[in-house]
């Protein structure tokens, strides 16, 4: 009778300890979550849900992000974005709905990658999946942004911003 209290007790220890680790808070990851909701001038709400690696003295393009590979566009789980109307990004249609964000980068150009994928952590990419792609000319900024950022405004751009890297991608409500 011991035997199969203290199994049970060690069991009820077991699970309620795996629990409790199971609910940490997750803005103490070394990446962690971030968000951005915006609507726009011509009434599109846009939402970016993602996570922000830093650099850690790795080089953007060679050991992270590495240039001419798909790129998980962030950390962690996959990053998404959702419109709650039909848009235009670059120009090209895009239905309403929740997508997962990748990219591949390049020295002068992005092909940004709109995945009709959006749920699970942010590896198994498949352009099987690919609801569009679009080819965006890079920018520099400066400084250096230490830990990758995405920013919006109420003209439609979206920024996502990394090492001296800006990748500019516009949004429009399609008419």
């Amino acid at each position: 009778m011991k035997s199969k209290l203290t199994i049970v007790v060690c069991l009820l220890a077991f699970f309620t300890f795996n629990f409790a680790f199971a609910q940490q808070d997750k803005s103490k990851r070394p990446s962690p979550p971030d968000s951005v909701h915006v609507t726009t001038s011509d009434g599109v709400h846009i939402a970016i849900d993602y996570s922000k690696p830093s650099l850690k003295g790795r080089q953007l393009g060679i050991d992270i992000a590495k240039l001419g590979e798909v790129w998980r566009t962030g950390a962690n789980e996959i990053t998404t974005i959702s419109f709650d109307k039909d848009v235009l990004v670059e120009g090209q249609a895009l239905p309403k709905g929740k997508y997962g964000l990748w990219t591949i980068p390049s020295e002068s150009e992005t092909t940004v990658i709109f995945s009709k994928k959006w749920q699970g952590w942010g590896v198994g990419y498949s352009d099987k999946d690919d609801q569009l792609r679009v080819n965006v000319k890079n920018s520099m900024g400066n400084p250096s942004v230490e830990q990758f950022t995405i920013s919006a405004d109420a003209s439609g751009k979206i920024n996502l911003a990394w090492g001296e890297y800006i990748i500019p991608i516009t949004i429009k409500a399609a008419k």
